[in-house]
């Protein structure tokens, strides 16, 4: 492999009046006889290199025959530049990997995202999707220096489960045996302890559970970040049915040292992002979100307002007076999204948390209140979103957590692992969820899920 140069180490370190090699794809194409303007880009900046290239080149008829999305190498010197960009090139070789033919879906012209979702393998070439893909990978990063400078440790939880954390239901089995004969008890039931690991398996919803044993267990501080999983028949512009989850469990902490947590995770998302992926934001901010970047900052330097649930529903039950919502608001109601923006958008006008929730709504986990009709749980709001973060203060007395499991019938022979750390060492402890796909979502100003994850999986699709 010879020498090259990432264009994005081009125009950073600008080596002008030098010899050197780039390589990528072409994103435009201007020819003559006498010479082309090449532009080129190899997926590491959103800056485009132009090329010059002379008639004059030995193999420049097979230049010529080049087109959009064609692969090449080119060695040529740097020059300072007219144009927008700072530096240009001047070929001087041009070896060619690929030319691409007329059936290349992708060309010089305005492609909607709904057809691009249908060639996702080829998308990363477009500006759009090489911008949020950079912008993923930052935030990706972003997510391991914060938790590891306050002393969290990345912790890798099973896929493959046999309890469900949120208690919903909505798990993809995982079997080997075979359908067309299905083993059954004497009761007619399939029979899974035949199957390949002795009872019926899944693949997990959240890593919650298993992080909260090593938190509470002795490692004080875990954090999750993987792949999770929901056979929610949902087809939204916010729902994927495969997705990644940031989840941290701290031990000895309680709710207002989690919204802390949650707090400060946002904001180092967004000053990371704004810090290393300026130019992707400010592209996609001028063809997707005019506003995002004023809004980013306003969430970036403002403190997060708190509100418990119940006051949150008075202030909109006072507010339908005059403002009307789509839904009715009540005591005990799930917050919609229209809900949750408007408290962090009009009413709070910065982010806001929204805690004690009524414990009907909210997970078995869940630390009890003393007035035993809410629990400690908490909602980040964002404006622009609504909810961007769901945690709660976890349930460490053993009695208390085995009368809520009744309660909602649960199978507690499922999670005798987990009601052990209410006996041996207990403390109180919290953690929150963020669904990196909405984060991603949020600061890209993208307003479709589908379009933050390299190979979306929703209903009915699985492609690629």
């Amino acid at each position: 492999m010879s020498d090259y140069l990432l264009i994005k180490k081009v125009f950073e370190a600008k080596p002008v009046d030098q010899t050197i090699i780039v390589k990528g794809w072409i994103k435009s194409l201007r020819q003559s006889k006498k010479f082309s303007f090449m532009v080129v880009n190899d997926g590491t900046t959103q800056k485009d290199l132009q090329i010059i290239v002379d008639g004059t080149l030995s193999n420049y008829e097979e230049v010529c025959k080049l087109t959009i999305g064609s692969s090449v190498e080119v060695e040529g010197l740097l020059v300072a530049a007219q144009g927008k960009q700072p530096v240009e090139m001047q070929a001087k070789r041009v070896h060619v990997y690929c030319v691409n033919g007329e059936d290349y879906p992708l060309q010089k012209k305005e492609t909607s995202l709904e057809y691009l979702r249908e060639i996702a393998h080829l998308r990363s070439r477009t500006n759009t999707f090489s911008a949020v893909f950079r912008l993923r990978h930052v935030l990706a990063q972003a997510t391991h220096e914060y938790f590891t400078n306050e002393s969290y440790a990345y912790l890798h939880t099973p896929i493959i489960t046999a309890s469900d954390a949120e208690g919903a239901g909505e798990m993809f089995r995982l079997s080997t045996l075979n359908y067309d004969k299905l083993p059954r008890t004497d009761k007619g039931q399939i029979d899974f302890k035949q199957d390949y690991f002795g009872r019926e398996t899944f693949l997990s919803v959240s890593g919650q559970l298993e992080a909260e044993t090593f938190a509470v267990g002795g490692l004080g501080r875990v954090y999750t970040f993987g792949p999770t999983f929901r056979s929610e028949n949902s087809n939204t512009a916010r729902h994927l049915s495969e997705f990644w989850m940031v989840e941290p469990e701290t031990a000895f902490a309680t709710l207002e040292d989690n919204a802390k947590l949650a707090t400060g995770y946002v904001k180092h998302l967004i000053k990371k992002s704004i810090e290393l992926c300026g130019d992707e934001l400010e592209f996609l901010a001028s063809r997707y979100a005019p506003d995002n970047l004023k809004t980013l900052e306003h969430v970036m330097t403002s403190p997060f307002e708190m509100v418990t649930y119940t006051n949150a529903v008075a202030i909109l039950q006072e507010v339908s007076k005059t403002h009307k919502f789509e839904f009715p608001v009540s005591w005990g109601m799930d917050l919609q999204t229209e809900h949750e923006r408007f408290l962090a958008e009009q009413y709070f006008k910065r982010p806001t948390i929204v805690t004690d929730y009524p414990k009907e709504i909210k997970s078995f986990y869940m630390k009890q209140s003393e007035d035993q009709k809410t629990v400690r749980a908490m909602d980040v709001l964002v404006p622009g979103v609504g909810e961007l973060i769901g945690g709660s203060q976890r349930e460490e007395n053993y009695d208390k957590l085995v009368h809520r499991m009744e309660e909602l019938k649960m199978d507690i022979k499922n999670y005798w692992w987990y009601l052990d750390l209410r006996k041996y060492g207990s403390v109180p402890h919290s953690g929150f969820g963020l669904g990196f796909e909405r984060a991603v979502m949020y600061i890209s100003g993208m307003t479709n899920i589908r379009d933050v994850i390299p190979f979306p999986r929703t209903p009915k699709n699985a492609e690629f």
